[in-house]
C-alpha cells in the first residue's frame, strides 16, 4: 500500500470562530440551508463565516454524481425545496452581503436537471437584493444549451463553472463529466457578455505543463476569472493526494495565469472556487463605474 503523503506545515490551520462566525452559522441553519463550506469541508470556513460569507448551495445536499474528490453526499436526491430559492434569498439579506455566490449539487435525476430552479433563486436574490451581485457556479447541465441559457438569462454578474483538473486526469476523478463539455459550458457563458469563472485542484499528479495547457484551453473559450487550489483528500476512501504543491508553484501559476490574459488569477495552497469572490467582482464594478 502506497504511504499517504504528508501535509506541510503550510495547510495547517485554525478554524477558530468570532460572532459574526457564530452569527452566519444561525442564519444558515435556521433557514435550514445547505452550504458547500460544510459540506465541502472547506478549509476557509472559519475565515469566510468570520466574515458574514458563505456559499450557498441549492438542490439539496445529495448529489446524483459521485465525483472522486468530492465529498458532498452521493445518492437519491429529495425533491426540490420551492421555498429553498426565497430561503436563501432571505438569508442573503439577513447577512448583508453584498456578493452571493450560490452553487448547486448536480440533480441528473430532474427533467431540466434542476435549471429552472437555478433561474428561480438568481431571480428572487435579485428581488429581494437589488443591490447584491450575484455569482453562480453550475453544474455542466450534461452539456445541453438551453438548460445553461435559463441560467444566462437570469443574468447574474459572474457565472463560474469548474474544470476541477487537466485533461489527463479529468475522467479518473469526474464522474459523469467530461472535459470537453466544460469547456462547452465556459464558451457558451463568454459567448454571452457574461463574466466567466473558472477553477482546478493541483496535487492529483498533473504536470506544470499540463496545468499551462489547460490554462490555453480555458483562455480560448473566454473565461477570464482562474482559481487554483491544493486538492485535500476529504477521506481514505476518495482519490489520494498526489502531491502537496509549494506555495512558490502557486505564484508561478498566478504569474502564468495573468500572462495569458486572464484578468484575475487566484492561486495558493487554500483557494478554492468562491475564495475572495467578493474582491473579484469589485474588478468588475470599477469597469462599468
Amino acid at each position: 500500500m502506497k504511504d499517504r503523503v504528508r501535509k506541510p506545515e503550510w495547510l495547517k490551520i485554525s478554524i477558530g470562530a468570532n460572532e459574526r462566525y457564530t452569527e452566519t452559522k444561525r442564519i444558515v441553519d435556521s433557514h435550514c440551508l445547505h452550504t458547500i463550506c460544510s459540506s465541502g469541508r472547506c478549509p476557509n470556513m472559519g475565515e469566510c463565516w468570520g466574515k458574514g460569507t458563505a456559499t450557498f448551495m441549492i438542490g439539496g445536499d445529495i448529489c446524483t454524481r459521485c465525483c472522486k474528490f468530492c465529498n458532498t453526499q452521493t445518492g437519491r436526491p429529495l425533491p426540490l425545496d420551492p421555498n429553498e430559492p426565497t430561503h436563501v434569498a432571505e438569508s442573503i439579506a439577513l447577512m448583508k452581503l453584498s456578493h452571493a455566490v450560490i452553487t448547486s449539487v448536480d440533480r441528473d435525476d430532474l427533467p431540466d436537471l434542476g435549471a429552472a430552479h437555478w433561474a428561480r433563486t438568481i431571480q428572487e436574490i435579485k428581488r429581494l437584493n437589488p443591490e447584491t451581485t450575484v455569482e453562480v457556479l453550475i453544474p455542466d447541465f450534461q452539456g445541453r444549451k438551453e438548460l445553461v441559457a435559463q441560467v444566462i438569462e437570469a443574468r447574474p454578474e459572474i457565472i463560474s463553472h469548474n474544470m476541477e483538473t487537466v485533461k489527463r486526469i479529468s475522467p479518473l476523478v469526474r464522474s459523469a463529466a467530461h472535459y470537453e463539455t466544460s469547456l462547452e459550458v465556459i464558451r457558451q457563458v463568454a459567448a454571452s457578455g457574461t463574466t466567466t469563472k473558472s477553477g482546478i485542484m493541483v496535487g492529483l499528479g498533473e504536470t506544470p505543463e499540463e496545468v499551462e495547457e489547460l490554462m490555453d484551453d480555458l483562455r480560448q473559450a473566454g473565461c477570464q476569472i482562474l482559481t487554483i487550489g491544493q486538492y485535500l483528500q476529504p477521506s481514505h476512501k476518495h482519490y489520494p493526494v498526489a502531491e502537496y504543491v509549494t506555495p512558490t508553484q502557486f505564484v508561478s501559476y498566478k504569474e502564468q495565469g495573468l500572462a495569458k490574459g486572464f484578468d484575475q488569477v487566484e492561486s495558493a495552497p487554500l483557494v478554492r472556487s468562491s475564495y475572495h469572490a467578493e474582491r473579484q467582482i469589485r474588478f468588475y464594478k470599477k469597469g462599468t463605474e
